[in-house]
């Protein structure tokens, strides 16, 4: 038993390994010869005579085992608040990794699927550092109460929650990040009840999925994007079971299958003997499960609120509450904290090009402390820059720029400065754009990195809007680079694209220079912050550069790489995130 196999996991008790066998039999039929298998059928109860009809399927390819799981269910009793743990078996994939620590990845798959595609070719896929590989789960991508239930109760997006019935185990971060101690340890705290072991491993693998295509767990619900001939692994959720109803959708390619194994005729004995009074509960059960999801949405105790009133800071949670009703407004442009009272900027209060050796001086002591601050943020893992992607671009950039970035955080700009220095662009200089009031009004630490971090600080006074005009202006024609949020607005931990303001886009097309987008994407690191959130892992993505096009008058380029500049934060947002990017004020006007 090593790594040269395959490792394969069902779940399943006495009654259901029939289904099992079908499963287990299409999957050996389409899979490839050049790998060997292991399966392993994880169970409480299954009898001698049962298991024979699942051995009889093995070959030369693959290998059969059975492993009860009573003696590791009676080892950690005392962890579990769930007496019936022992007929829960879609829990036993949660202790795959712990019971098998010779493999570092392993696949599990819910004995109500069909395999048309090569497992091998799943098994093969590169899942990085994610804790699992896996597909949407379209119930709650279709069903809108569904959904509203993962995002309020879970509080994972409906786009990025996942169906648990096929998965790519990623079994060694599950022992590394202690993945079943966090089950455990939610069992604890809250008690899921609508898709249950999915829920608290969809919260305990956030932002740490990798996505497969969707044809590798192809649910028989709802809408299907593609030729069901395409669907590596069909799925036969909730009720839509082909051996309880024979009009169920693509029940055909399952009794293919069936047909050729030892259990067929058992199987047709349940088809025919499944009554009317058997098919009104299951009708029952899915209008009951979707009235659950809904009572459970408004709870007003559920998971998510549960955290917002115990463990997360107050203030933290207003900002969030206070984003979702921006967004739902309308208001992009307004910041959601107050930025200090501040004073307006007069001209004579600053020179923007001020080069005197004072200056430097003071330039250069901002900048060893703000290296120190910044280095201590990424030591304390207050800031964690996971990657950076296509600074390529920046390298490549032969004049001055302007650089647009979303802007979610205090610290983003430290993030775009690390970029900078990535690019190794020593003889141009990098400024960023900040608002009047944190350049006038910071007192103390903040305040000096705000005036002396080569900063061009705004100003509501229409001269000393002039002189910071030509300020950036001839800062962009002697080379160098200028930092400018677009949208206008910071918004916490925000992760979609906001619209965009014309600002930066202005002083490209007049100046003659390309605009480098970059946008951060974020994921819940496992590190929990001490407001109760956990601290963010950034991704920062540098687009290649948008540059003028020759002929265009300045207000019609400004409006091209303005447009051009949000469809490919769009374009990031949607890949990185799986995510259509829409908004909530949409959803208001419709």
């Amino acid at each position: 038993m090593t790594n040269s196999h395959i490792p394969i996991f069902y779940a399943c008790d006495n009654n259901f390994v029939k289904y099992t066998v079908v499963s287990l039999y299409s999957m050996i039929k389409n899979a490839s010869k050049d790998y060997k298998y292991h399966v392993y059928v994880l169970h409480t109860d299954i009898t001698e005579e049962t298991k024979q009809k699942v051995y009889a399927l093995a070959n030369d390819n693959f290998e059969i085992s059975f492993e009860d799981v009573t003696e590791y269910l009676d080892s950690i009793a005392e962890k579990l608040p769930l007496r019936d743990y022992y007929s829960k078996t879609t829990y036993f994939r949660m202790f795959i990794a712990e019971m098998f620590p010779e493999y570092d990845k392993a696949i599990y798959i819910d004995s109500d699927t069909i395999v048309q595609g090569d497992i091998s070719k799943m098994y093969r896929t590169n899942i990085r550092e994610a804790y699992v590989g896996a597909c949407h789960e379209q119930a709650m991508v279709q069903v809108d109460e569904y959904g509203t239930y993962a995002e309020r109760v879970v509080g994972v997006s409906r786009y990025n929650f996942f169906n648990a019935g096929v998965l790519l185990i990623n079994c060694d971060k599950f022992r590394i990040k202690f993945v079943l101690d966090k089950f455990i340890q939610y069992l604890h705290t809250y008690n899921f009840v609508v898709t249950q072991d999915e829920d608290y491993l969809n919260l305990i693998c956030k932002d740490h999925v990798y996505w497969l295509d969707q044809r590798w767990n192809t649910e028989i619900f709802g809408n299907i994007d593609y030729p069901i001939e395409e669907a590596c692994v069909l799925h036969y959720i909730m009720v839509n079971k082909p051996w309880h109803y024979a009009d169920c959708r693509h029940g055909d390619i399952f009794w293919s299958y069936a047909k050729e194994t030892s259990v067929y005729e058992e199987m047709l004995d349940v088809l025919n003997s499944y009554t009317d009074a058997e098919k009104e509960r299951d009708a029952r059960s899915m209008d009951n499960l979707l009235a659950l999801a809904v009572t459970e949405t408004n709870k007003e105790d559920n998971f998510v609120n549960r955290l917002n009133l115990s463990e997360r800071s107050k203030d933290r949670v207003d900002i969030v509450k206070k984003i979702e009703q921006y967004e739902r407004e309308g208001r992009f442009d307004e910041d959601v904290e107050a930025d200090p009272p501040g004073k307006m900027l007069m001209p004579e209060d600053i020179d923007y090009l001020d080069k005197s050796m004072t200056q430097k001086l003071k330039t250069a002591l901002a900048y060893t402390i703000a290296r120190r601050f910044v280095n201590n943020l990424i030591d304390e893992k207050k800031m964690i820059i996971k990657e950076i992607k296509g600074i390529e671009h920046f390298k490549k950039l032969d004049s001055g720029a302007i650089i647009t970035c979303n802007h979610f955080n205090a610290y983003d700009s430290f993030a775009i400065q690390m970029a900078y220095e990535a690019a190794e662009q020593p003889n141009r200089t990098f400024y960023r754009v900040i608002r009047e009031g944190n350049y006038t009004s910071f007192p103390g630490f903040y305040g000096f990195l705000m005036r002396h971090c080569n900063t061009l600080p705004l100003s509501s006074n229409r001269e000393t809007l002039k002189k910071f005009t030509a300020a950036v202006e001839t800062l962009l024609k002697e080379g160098n680079f200028v930092l400018v949020y677009p949208e206008q607005s910071m918004w916490w931990n925000y992760r979609k694209p906001k619209p965009l303001k014309s600002g930066a886009y202005m002083f490209a097309a007049k100046s003659g220079v390309p605009v480098l987008p970059c946008f951060i994407t974020m994921k819940d690191s496992d590190i929990m912050g001490e407001d109760g959130y956990f601290v963010q892992e950034y991704t920062i993505h540098i687009a290649p550069p948008i540059y003028p096009e020759d002929g265009l008058s300045y207000r019609k380029n400004m409006q091209r790489m303005m447009d051009e500049n949000y469809a490919v934060w769009k374009e990031i947002y949607e890949s990185e995130y799986h995510i259509p990017l829409t908004y909530t004020t949409e959803k208001a006007d419709k």
